[in-house]
């Protein structure tokens, strides 16, 4: 399909030669020679934004000459920018768990368009996109030479009804491709072969034009791909599907966060440290909403898959990206993947053209700047609950014995050794970890103890430097006789199929294999709550203990409740520190001091004897990470295997919706949908559903992971017949609305403010007694009554989950009301008719000292402004009233339009109905 430009770009336009062919491009220079502006100095980030308004200026895609003046005045003004531009991506990524109810929404907008009227065929992506099939994969199995195989199989049976809608929807839809299951995760699969760094494609006149390649993607990860200098960014599936439908992006040009790298990295540390330490860095810095890019001498030395680690967790430390700029590196590493020749050609040409490259005289203006030398880092890993909480390895023992501490009521070390001078029995009670014996094993459990290694996510696992480093850690503890202590549950879950092959080359994986790493399937695994059940005799241990069991993950999320219902604490870490703590077994071993265990003549063994040289990691890494390599695994990326092959579709423009599917359900967003538009109304008479504190994630709105039959969505499947070994997840189940409305505010972890020291899905309902959020939120709606939700700071941090925003307005929340929103959630919930809005003058949910049982008055909003301030009445219990000023973060003028039709899709929907 052509890509349309606009219209009045002739005045930037020009032709290059590479690979012996011309090709038109939008030049940034022709723009300064024709008085826009001097755009030099912009960040190649910027840059990258600024060409696409040049390629899309007039022809009726908003885009205006005023638009692109002001990048100009970007500059001139220290990187700031009021401007709100209309931004078009050139393709989407999804995964299947934020695909499957993308995928959803659009078959019911074709059933919506024909009850408007309209041809079901309009419903279609106007953009490329690719869904790769990745979360699905459980660990069932673990340890032993068929795990793989049988994981696989379970993926099936569970998902069946998931993949034969997915099937359907490659078939029923244009523009739309279905990367099958068992290939790798999205972000590699992206990273190592869809992206191109500079994309080509012939515009409505039939000429070929080149032009960055950009996308956003139903994953917070799509940064990742930010490491090969392709500009990408996570969005929620409710955005990503008004992109696809071919509606502009519309954002402020961001700020740039200038972060200089320099000096090198030093024996015994990992790309996995150096990223921990720049989450800390930003997190700390704040830069939710910005792009960083990244500088500095020190990126001669660090190669693509390190910047890749380091631009894949940007959601991390809250930036909207992390940019590396075009360089010798990541022309070599496309020549590494395997990229056509005259597409390396094609990138090094336009990069030098148009001033787009990196070289030592780089040096842009940035909005604000701070800096890291590499060979300060040490290893480290993060945890127990956020990726930020940045710990050195030398003081994570120290620290976990902390964070027990805090749980059982000891907050400090000096009310510690307060305790142990008054006598024996406050001795014991000075040191808070506590142990149990585990039923049927000659071991006991105890606090610290990690029952789940697992070296899994999109973070680490296609890094060759990290992933060869845990092989050979493997290796010399295996020659030396050490093996995984037996209450760990370890796994092995690469990013990509290459990843098995050049460990395998490297004669690695059977020393991975022999201590328990065995591949278990090419997936997010663990890193999305797939861990799977862990032995129950520990399950029971941990639980009738009530200790603080722990995991250690190569991953970049360990959010509360995230990775397993019997872990509390969660670590990130380097993929060779997985492999060592699964042989070490326990949090509270010091891996720098302590001994991991005994060789085979009783000696201790220290990570240091087992650790590789750097120089180690880098022969291994060149001999076995082959072009050739690249090239055999994606051939036939998109074929998929005997199983995928032998699903079987109708031929059907819209979906014959099952009534019996416990998957995939027809949502009601669009039933008795009128052609018209209405009006923002007010808020009146609305009760509290919740009141949360910090830091509440995507995770604690709407969990990925395992549900129990005694929660809602738990009885939902029962009352169908659906056996508790089928639940499978809440992530699976995101094409059934009826599974995800129970599941919203249904964290185990999370903490509902309005309880006294309850965890998990409760609230108030109306008659004033404790019940889950779903059934409170059904009585209230029943009675008519308006919802909202009160939060801290950083309100919807973490992955870019739609369900988290359709789940609220689904249980009836018209406003949520916090100290800060994270980027991607506060779109969401405009995405989906929900208004967010911020305290302001110093107000917090507990400086008004709410509980629950007051009345909510928003009145004024049917005349709106975007960030207009607003004014808020809470009336009291007793009667008392307090009017407060609220900020409204509808941020932009479509997104009022967006919250008048009821989200972006009705907006969408009637457009095309109307056309």
């Amino acid at each position: 399909m052509p890509i349309s430009v606009g219209q009045d770009t002739a005045k930037t336009r020009r032709t290059l030669s590479s690979g012996g062919k011309s090709v038109s491009y939008y030049s940034i220079a022709a723009a300064t020679e024709a008085g826009l502006g001097d755009f030099s100095k912009l960040p190649a980030a910027l840059k990258v934004v600024l060409e696409n308004m040049l390629r899309f200026e007039d022809g009726g895609f908003s885009v205006s000459t005023d638009d692109i003046k002001a990048f100009a005045k970007w500059a001139e003004d220290g990187g700031k920018s009021t401007r709100e531009i209309a931004y078009r991506p050139a393709r989407v990524l999804m995964q299947d768990f934020t695909g499957v109810p993308a995928v959803v929404d659009l078959a019911a907008m074709r059933d919506g368009i024909k009850a408007l009227g309209g041809d079901a065929n309009k419903i279609n992506p106007l953009v490329p996109v690719d869904l790769v099939i990745d979360h699905s994969v459980m660990i069932d199995e673990f340890g032993n030479p068929r795990a793989f195989q049988m994981n696989v199989d379970r993926e099936y049976e569970r998902n069946m009804e998931r993949y034969t809608f997915l099937k359907w929807g490659q078939t029923a839809f244009n523009n739309f491709r279905v990367v099958p299951p068992g290939t790798g995760i999205c972000h590699q699969v992206n990273l190592e072969y869809l992206a191109q760094t500079v994309w080509t494609d012939t515009d409505q006149n039939g000429e070929e034009v080149a032009y960055p390649d950009t996308l956003v993607g139903t994953d917070s990860h799509t940064t990742m791909v930010n490491g090969a200098a392709v500009l990408g960014w996570g969005v929620g599936g409710i955005e990503a599907e008004a992109a696809m439908l071919g509606q502009p992006i519309s954002m402020l040009i961001p700020e740039v966060i200038g972060f200089e790298l320099t000096g090198e990295m030093v024996e015994g540390t990992t790309g996995t440290d150096l990223v921990l330490k720049v989450v800390e860095m930003l997190r700390a810095k704040g830069v939710v909403g910005k792009f960083v890019e990244f500088y500095g001498d020190g990126l001669d030395r660090l190669p693509l898959a390190d910047r890749a680690t380091i631009a894949n967790m940007a959601p991390e430390y809250g930036a909207t990206c992390g940019f590396f700029p075009i360089d010798e590196e990541t022309l070599r590493y496309l020549r590494n993947t395997g990229r056509d020749k005259d597409r390396i050609a094609l990138v090094e040409t336009y990069a030098k053209e148009n001033g787009f490259w990196r070289d030592a005289d780089y040096a842009p203006i940035y909005t604000d700047t701070l800096s890291l030398d590499m060979g300060t880092i040490v290893p480290a890993i993060s945890g127990p609950k956020r990726p930020q909480d940045y710990t050195p390895l030398d003081q994570a023992a120290s620290a976990f014995f902390d964070v027990v501490s805090e749980y059982r009521g000891i907050e400090t070390d000096a009310e510690a050794e307060a305790m142990a001078d008054e006598g024996p029995t406050p001795v014991a009670a000075a040191d808070p970890r506590k142990s149990h014996p585990v039923k049927g094993e000659d071991y006991e459990l105890r606090d610290g103890s990690v029952v789940i290694a697992s070296i899994t996510s999109c973070t680490n696992t296609s890094n060759p430097y990290v992933m060869i480093g845990a092989g050979l850690v493997a290796k010399k503890a295996h020659e030396l006789g050490l093996t995984r202590k037996p209450w760990v549950k370890t796994s092995l879950a690469p990013g990509s199929q290459v990843v098995t092959e050049y460990l395998q080359a490297a004669g690695l994986q059977e020393h991975l294999d022999a201590i328990g790493f065995n591949l278990v399937g090419y997936g997010c695994t663990t890193c999305i709550g797939n861990s799977g059940p862990i032995q129950q005799e520990l399950s029971d241990a941990i639980s009738d203990g009530d200790l603080v069991a722990t995991s250690v993950l190569s991953g970049n999320r360990n959010f509360e409740g995230r990775i397993s219902p019997d872990v509390r604490a969660n670590y990130l870490a380097s993929p060779p520190l997985v492999v060592a703590y699964a042989l070490a077994g326990d949090m509270n071993v010091d891996l720098v001091n302590d001994p991991l265990g005994q060789d085979q003549d009783g000696n201790d063994v220290f990570l240091r004897d087992i650790w590789p040289s750097q120089k180690e990691i880098a022969d291994l890494v060149e001999e076995t990470v082959t072009r050739e390599a690249f090239r055999s695994k994606y051939a036939d990326v998109f074929k998929g295997d005997e199983k995928w092959q032998g699903v079987s579709v109708p031929d059907q423009e819209t979906y014959d919706w099952p009534s019996a599917s416990t998957y995939i359900q027809n949502p009601p967003y669009f039933q008795d949908m009128g052609p018209e538009p209405g009006s923002i109304a007010s808020i009146e008479g609305a009760k509290p559903l919740l009141i949360l504190g910090d830091m509440v994630t995507t995770d604690h709105i709407s969990p990925a992971g395992s549900f129990a039959t005694t929660t809602p969505a738990g009885q939902y499947l029962l009352d169908r017949q659906v056996q508790p070994r089928e639940f499978n997840s809440y992530g699976s189940r995101r094409g059934n609305h009826e599974i995800m409305m129970r599941g919203t505010f249904a964290n185990i972890r999370i903490k509902n403010e309005m309880l006294d020291g309850v965890e998990g899905g409760y609230t108030k309902g109306p008659d004033g007694n404790q019940t889950s959020v779903f059934d409170a939120s059904m009585a209230y709606q029943e009675a008519g009554t308006p919802l909202v939700v009160f939060g801290g700071e950083q309100y919807g941090a973490g992955s870019s989950r739609d369900w988290a925003a359709k789940g609220t307005a689904l249980l009836g929340v018209k406003a949520v009301i916090a100290e800060s929103f994270e980027r991607i959630h506060r779109s969401n919930l405009v995405g989906m008719g929900v208004i967010p809005f911020e305290f302001t003058g110093g107000d917090t949910r507990k400086s008004l000292k709410l509980t629950g049982d007051e009345v909510v008055d928003i009145k004024g909003l049917e005349t709106v402004r975007p960030q207009q301030e607003v004014d808020c009445d809470i009336t009291y219990a007793d009667g008392t009233k307090k009017t407060i000023t609220l900020k409204c973060r509808i941020d932009t003028a479509p997104e009022i339009e967006y919250i008048e039709n009821g989200g972006v899709l009705h907006y969408v929907l009637r457009k095309l109905a109307k056309a």
